[in-house]
């Protein structure tokens, strides 16, 4: 099964749609530049439209001696796999170039269960947060998956999240990458796989790539904002994807 991140939802009836549809992340933007950033006030609200359980929240320790960065990622893959069976949607924070302090705040205000960055931060950084991360890697054009797989470091982040490199622009671009590099990539690693997928080209993607999960943020919107029909469809196409790729990768 191909894990789904609806990204940059603002208003509540988007994040039923998204429920309703099956999605097993909802990502909340509190990056300062985002066009779909909520305030604490308005992400506390839209958490409550989620059913949550009493219990604290998993937490990445370093990475042991001896173990490798396959080894580490697909443990964190089947722990965060674990707890998305016994709670669906997870809540994930995304953050960009802001203090560990301010986003360990926010986490801790709205009871996120994930804190995506996807800004210019190190991966060690991600050691500070006390949230499983995403951490987002981009790929930009002629970046082959050696070098990708490179810059990924075991023992920080939870989760990798590819998606492209855009001059400028920290996420939902609605730009793909070249889905070779992220095939081989998610080869070697569970990935998220993100950056120009919508409803009509995930399933192809899926294909492709083989992701562990898929993030889309401007592929369900209409003239910039969340359309509850796109984000049901695409649900229903990484299903199809998932059913006509042979089931999970």
């Amino acid at each position: 099964m191909t894990y789904v991140k609806i990204c940059g939802l603002s208003q509540p009836e988007h994040v039923a749609a998204a429920r309703e549809a099956g999605a097993h992340f909802i990502g909340l933007v509190f990056a300062e530049q985002s066009p779909r950033r909520v305030t604490v006030e308005q992400a506390r609200r839209l958490a409550a439209l989620v059913p949550r359980a009493a219990e604290p929240p998993l937490v990445a320790l370093p990475l042991p001696a001896g173990h490798t960065s396959a080894l580490w990622f697909e443990r964190c893959a089947a722990a965060t796999e674990s707890l998305i069976e016994r709670r669906r949607p997870l809540l994930v924070g995304v953050f960009a170039d802001q203090p560990a302090s301010l986003v360990n705040s926010i986490a801790d205000a709205v009871g996120l269960d994930f804190v995506q960055l996807s800004g210019h931060e190190r991966w060690e950084d991600c050691l500070l947060i006390r949230r499983p991360v995403i951490k987002t890697e981009r790929v930009a054009f002629g970046d082959m998956a050696v070098e990708v797989l490179a810059r990924v470091e075991a023992g920080t982040a939870s989760l990798v999240l590819l998606d492209t490199a855009v001059a400028g622009r920290l996420g939902g671009t609605g730009q793909r990458f070249d889905w070779g590099v992220g095939r081989r990539v998610a080869e070697a690693l569970p990935i998220l796989l993100a950056g120009g997928l919508t409803p009509a080209n995930v399933g192809e993607a899926i294909r492709q790539v083989r992701p562990w999960g898929v993030d889309v943020s401007s592929g369900v919107e209409t003239d910039g904002v969340k359309d509850p029909e796109k984000i049901r469809a695409f649900v229903a196409a990484v299903r199809e994807g998932d059913a006509s790729a042979g089931g999970a990768p």
